[in-house]
């Protein structure tokens, strides 16, 4: 039996929030200067490949994950550790490496032509680690925030293995790359046929993470877009017997984690200990969280959750806090099963992404907090989400709060007669119980259409 028909849930509800409003304020604020219809601006939350115009060759980062000091270089294309999600961060965006959730910056954030971009542990604070794009002729350029210098391939190599650094921004085709999304295979250039070494042509492929995962790949879902499957646990069962705090990056390697002494209660305590805690902008990648797993995971302000996988949700899968209106949220890839009530609880504000995921017998994949003493507008993004029966309610927002929730590719598996509700309005309120408030796409706050939603026997 699940755990879903033996543990009723009540108390506070939860929400999650819209990366339109993100990019809206992103290209008004000059992310993306001078992009023009010729070259689409890249999009923060999306994994790219980036390819140099002069070699055809790719951004790569170090083989092991998570590296400090270790220098770029580009090589082959195809090849692994050549995944990288831009991800918003002040006046530009962040390039982290998907391999292994760390940040491209200039050492020692030297201003001058030739210092190395390398690969270093996240700062939202660091200019260095901060990058704006320009659209030109060929590509795009990629300026650091902290210098005013673009990356750049060293004395414009074409060779697989040169090392990349930052240097004066001019229209040489080694300060100039293209963003393909991963998945896709790069074009080709001229410069890439006619030398040897090059190979443009080659077909990104999903990569891992470093660590073994029975499905995963670099970007926390296929790489191509996909749902991935159930995973097969890696090695023996990790034990917590009390929370696990990561400040910069926690990768499991695919292994199954349960929750004992304090942890292993399986209550639904609101305040119960949760089994791993994400302090602002942290990572949490490849886990796999069993049963009992106390309150699962708490975020204190942006983070992402990258193939994470709840067997069997205790109280809530995962709480979102923090206080920043401009704060992300993102779970790329995973899935949840057995939530009698919220999968995601989002208290605090911010946007939240939910792409990539499966859910199954479930009460709300998200639910904006009905009844916070401290509310604020939220938004949610589901993008390429399965969601299979038994279930009530894809998401619930407070309309009368400004929450808005966008909503595209969800299919949802065994509803032949359409009982789940796609997106539930509700009356946010400080105290009470929130009531509610009409359901349906509405152009306003439920942000989809039909053809948004697919059902499958």
């Amino acid at each position: 039996m699940s755990k879903r028909a033996i543990r009723p849930k009540r108390g506070r509800i939860a929400a999650l929030g819209g990366v339109a409003a993100l990019m809206t304020a992103g290209i008004a604020g000059g992310l993306w200067a001078g992009a023009d219809a010729a070259a689409p601006a890249p999009t923060p939350g999306t994994a790219y490949t980036l390819v140099n115009a002069a070699s055809g060759l790719c951004l790569q980062a170090p083989p092991t994950a998570g590296a400090d000091g270790v220098q770029l270089t580009q090589a082959g294309c195809g090849g692994q550790a050549q995944t990288w999600t831009l991800t918003a961060s002040g006046g530009g965006f962040r390039l982290v490496a998907a391999h292994g959730g760390a940040c491209a910056g200039v050492r020692d954030a030297k201003t001058g032509a030739g210092a190395a971009v390398q690969q270093e542990a996240c700062d939202d604070a660091a200019a260095s680690q901060r990058w704006t794009v320009t659209a030109v002729e060929g590509g795009f350029r990629v300026v650091n925030a902290g210098s005013g210098k673009c990356l750049a391939v060293k004395d414009g190599s074409t060779a697989a293995g040169a090392p990349v650094q930052q240097n004066s921004c001019d229209s040489a085709a080694a300060k100039r790359w293209a963003f393909k999304t991963a998945g896709t295979a790069p074009t080709p250039t001229a410069s890439a046929i006619a030398k040897p070494g090059a190979s443009a042509t080659a077909k990104p492929t999903a990569t891992a993470t470093g660590k073994p995962t029975a499905t995963a790949t670099a970007t926390g879902g296929t790489g191509t877009g996909a749902v991935p499957a159930w995973p097969t646990p890696q090695g023996a069962d990790v034990p917590l017997t009390s929370t696990q705090q990561v400040a910069k990056l926690f990768d499991g390697g695919g292994k199954r984690f349960v929750g004992k002494g304090a942890l292993g209660t399986g209550g639904q305590s609101e305040s119960q200990p949760a089994m791993f805690e994400l302090a602002d902008g942290a990572v949490l990648q490849n886990v796999i969280l069993g049963d009992p797993a106390a309150d699962g995971v708490h975020c204190k302000g942006s983070c992402t959750l990258r193939n994470v996988w709840w067997e069997n949700v205790g109280e809530d899968a995962a709480t979102f806090k923090g206080t920043s209106a401009a704060q992300v949220m993102t779970v790329d890839g995973g899935g949840a099963r057995g939530a009698a009530d919220k999968v995601f609880q989002h208290n605090g504000p911010g946007t939240f992404v939910i792409k990539n995921f499966r859910v199954e017998d479930f009460g709300k994949l998200y639910r904006s907090c009905g009844n916070c003493k401290t509310q604020y507008p939220r938004h949610v993004v589901i993008d390429n989400v399965i969601a299979t029966t038994p279930g009530k309610k894809i998401v619930g927002i407070n309309s009368n709060l400004g929450d808005t929730a966008r909503i595209t590719r969800l299919t949802v598996v065994g509803d032949s007669s359409r009982k789940i509700t796609v997106c539930q309005r509700f009356t946010g309120v400080t105290s009470g119980e929130p009531k509610e408030a009409g359901s349906g796409p509405d152009g306003t706050n439920c942000l989809y259409t039909a053809a948004d939603v697919t059902y499958k026997p």
